[in-house]
């Protein structure tokens, strides 16, 4: 029996026995549907996908935490997430707004100040350079997956069977070196300013 004639519910249940590859195919089947509800919501490629991923991590820690009721409602249910996901990006963003230019473009994107071209791109560089450094850093299988994902553009699927790991082995890797970096960001931001 192939997992495509299993119904949602009985893929979960799979999961929850520990069968990966389960879930795996929940998250093949449904991370188009995901991503697209979201980014009708933000409108913004790459918030749309850490949302969407934020979704499917969700979902993990919910069932393995024996938190999910299985009513035959997995559909809404990860919609009903994605959307307030989506939502709660609003709030924060409205805490902290975005000016924006007509043509959609962050106003700070297009400013220069006082510097010169020559003081931007040397900052630019040293942003780059520092980058690089922090991602270095990481621990090994947690940057092996940033560099598969933002460098290489392989999607989480293909980053789960080149690691031969779980799929949402992959997707907590991703979290954890972004959650890693931002640590390691903020303090040197700090020295920026």
């Amino acid at each position: 029996m192939t997992k495509t004639k299993l119904s949602d519910g009985c893929l979960i249940s799979l999961y929850k026995k520990g069968n990966e590859e389960a879930f795996s195919y929940l998250v093949e089947k449904y991370s188009s549907k995901v991503y697209t509800a979201i980014y009708l919501i933000v409108k913004d490629q790459y918030i749309a996908e850490d949302l969407s991923q934020e979704v499917f991590i969700k979902i993990i820690k919910t069932i393995k935490t024996n938190k999910y009721n299985e009513q035959g409602k997995f559909l809404p249910w990860m919609m009903r997430i994605a959307h307030n996901l989506a939502i709660d990006h609003f709030r924060k963003e409205k805490k902290h707004p975005k000016i924006t230019l007509n043509d959609g473009g962050d106003v700070f994107n297009c400013l220069l100040f006082s510097e010169n071209k020559t003081e931007t791109n040397q900052n630019n560089q040293e942003t780059k350079d520092l980058l690089k450094q922090l991602i270095k850093e990481l621990p090994k299988k947690q940057k092996e997956v940033l560099v598969m994902r933002h460098f290489m553009n392989m999607n989480f699927q293909e980053i789960a069977e080149s690691t031969n790991v779980s799929i949402n082995t992959a997707l907590g890797r991703m979290r954890y070196a972004l959650i890693n970096l931002r640590k390691k960001l903020k303090p040197k931001l700090i020295a920026y300013d």
